[in-house]
């Protein structure tokens, strides 16, 4: 399985309190999102407003898009949404 991740801006929602930002699996475009929860608690976003969560992704890109490709593989998902807990159980499992 191929996994590439476009160097775009990610997408606000305000609604949903979420940044999206796109996956290529295998050519095929998948939606990948982190809520404001995993960015705050894991990424250091000081606040839900988009401009910090946007800058915790921006300094995190490599981490975030590391935890979405391991989820990409284990669940061949057509979209994903990074949650707290799974950025947590996944960090944790890092190898040394």
């Amino acid at each position: 399985m191929q996994i590439i991740f476009p160097n775009e801006i990610p997408e606000y929602s305000g609604r949903e309190l979420t940044l999206a930002f796109p996956a290529m699996v295998d050519g095929e475009r998948v939606e990948c999102t982190i809520t404001a929860e995993a960015l705050e608690d894991h990424y250091g976003a000081a606040s839900w407003r988009p401009e910090d969560m946007i800058g915790a992704f921006d300094l995190h890109r490599a981490r975030i898009e590391a935890a979405a490709r391991r989820l990409l593989s284990e669940t061949r998902a057509q979209c994903l949404t990074l949650r707290s807990g799974y950025v947590r159980f996944y960090e944790a499992n890092l190898p040394n």
